[in-house]
């Protein structure tokens, strides 16, 4: 197996057998492998394959927030995070915990049954986990966005995916590394990422 890029992404764990956790599996996976750039293509991918209803792509992005939530609830019951760094830790799990509250409400007023919450399992550098969790989460929402129909609901990804990026920018710098070290985000080139989703039995 080629050694992975960014092998905090291969510590997470997600349940479940609907779509958003298969495709939030194959993200991790295929970031965790070929590098964060790759996870918005594979995502664009896995979403563009086939026609997908808003309330499909907004699962996902519940999916990833609960993954989030639940990673920074059980990172402030542990003893891996640095006593500097508890209060802006603190301060982005409530601003995930609102997140699902609001995604989580978004899709059942669409009709749609939110996915089981994630029960992730902490370990190694909690901080290098956090920043490459958040991160993911910017590129994944990139990815799933452009097939987002709804302005409104367009908006409200866009409005959550800002914020992530302080938060991946943010523990960046707690943990030592550049904030923001590049002037774009690289991404694959679309027959890189057919290849990554295809590694992992994507679409």
């Amino acid at each position: 197996m080629s050694e992975l890029r960014v092998p905090e992404l291969a510590t997470l764990e997600v349940e479940g057998v609907t779509r958003s956790s298969f495709i939030l599996r194959g993200a991790l996976a295929t970031g965790a492998l070929y590098g964060i750039g790759a996870v918005a293509p594979f995502v664009e991918r896995a979403f563009g394959a086939a026609t997908q209803s808003d309330v499909a792509i907004l699962s996902f992005a519940l999916a990833l927030e609960q993954l989030e939530s639940a990673f920074y609830s059980a990172a402030l019951k542990g003893n891996g995070l640095p006593a500097n760094a508890k209060k802006v830790v603190t301060e982005i799990a409530g601003h995930e915990a609102q997140h699902v509250q609001a995604l989580t409400q978004t899709v059942q007023g669409l009709g749609g049954n939110p996915p089981p919450a994630a029960k992730p399992k902490v370990s190694g550098n909690v901080l290098k986990t956090a920043a490459a969790l958040e991160e993911l989460g910017v590129s994944a929402y990139n990815g799933a966005a452009v097939n987002i129909k709804s302005g409104d609901l367009l908006q409200v990804a866009g409005a959550i995916v800002q914020v992530e990026a302080r938060h991946a920018a943010a523990v960046r710098q707690l943990s030592g590394q550049d904030p923001a070290p590049n002037a774009f985000d690289k991404a694959l080139t679309q027959a890189q990422a057919t290849a990554a989703a295809k590694a992992f039995g994507g679409p």
